[in-house]
């Protein structure tokens, strides 16, 4: 992500370890950090719920009850209120130096939009969308990159309708970032819920059967859901289509497969329930902006 013009005109560099600029609107709060040396053991804490997303540079997190873990640009870390940040930063420079955002969002506003989530895009078996009350640490899709750059923009220009336009985007960062929770947890939890959750089940099931060709109608079936229903249901929760999930899995499993140099291209596929080698092609490429064969070929070169 890149911050503006705007941002660099306005902002005064007053300390070198977190210089703090900050943009305050009705439901929002935006606060850049930049460090420009090398620091340890720094403690950062909001009163609100927090998403905070690298920008640039490297720091290492250390979070209650968990291994502490590199944080680095494209990834975000979405922390409940009161939540103790204790942080590394072994790379800042000052002509290099580590830049992060960190999004203070309102708890009443969060509610409005799980209000209108559960009302109009309800879970499956009677659950509710609901806050995430601890840790979720998650790589940025194209479509939660796009909204930060566009949320930095609106923060720091001077609009006079600056606060609907962030309004209106919070919406759609908070559903989607909720949608990817939900992929994660059914990626990681799919067996484990599978026997109460009709949409775990079916996760768990595609996982299991990659090598076979799988429609959104036999998928429905199992969820014991018409065809309709289940393809609006699964992709209101995951965020994404019955046949992108599958497709993203079976790349996964192709990813993986292609780690042996001395796998064919066509027993991968095969194995990973593509009909053509053609299609194959164009799902991987489309994902890893590479083909089958250079991803390999490049695996076994750094071998």
């Amino acid at each position: 992500m890149v911050l503006p013009e705007s941002f660099y005109k306005n902002r005064k560099l007053e300390n070198l370890v977190e210089n703090q600029t900050s943009y305050t609107l009705n439901n929002a709060a935006l606060h850049i950090f930049e460090t420009h040396q090398q620091a340890e053991r720094v403690l950062l804490q909001f009163d609100q719920p927090v998403l905070a997303s690298m920008l640039k540079g490297k720091k290492i997190m250390h979070l209650r009850e968990q291994q502490s873990f590199d944080f680095l640009p494209g990834e975000s870390l979405i922390l409940p209120s009161n939540e103790l940040m204790c942080i590394d930063f072994p790379e800042a420079r000052d002509q290099n130096p580590t830049k992060c955002l960190a999004m203070a969002i309102s708890e009443e506003k969060i509610r409005k939009v799980l209000g209108r989530m559960n009302e109009l895009m309800p879970k499956t078996d009677n659950r509710e969308w609901q806050l995430i009350d601890y840790n979720f640490h998650f790589t940025n899709d194209i479509g939660i990159y796009q909204i930060l750059q566009r949320l930095i923009f609106l923060f720091t220009e001077n609009h006079p309708s600056k606060d609907l336009f962030v309004d209106n985007m919070l919406d759609e960062l908070v559903i989607r970032i909720l949608q990817t929770n939900s992929r994660k947890i059914y990626n990681e939890k799919s067996f484990e819920l599978s026997s109460s959750n009709r949409l775990a089940y079916v996760v768990a099931y595609i996982r299991e059967n990659l090598h076979k060709s799988i429609s959104v109608e036999e998928l429905s079936q199992k969820a014991c859901m018409s065809e309709s229903n289940f393809y609006r249901v699964f992709k209101n929760e995951l965020g994404i289509s019955p046949t992108d999930f599958i497709n993203n899995e079976r790349i996964k499993l192709a990813v993986s497969l292609l780690q042996n140099p001395k796998k064919m291209i066509k027993e991968v596929y095969l194995e990973c329930g593509f009909e053509s080698r053609s299609y194959f092609n164009r799902v991987f490429k489309a994902r890893k902006s590479v083909s089958p064969g250079e991803f390999q070929a490049k695996t076994a070169g750094m071998a």
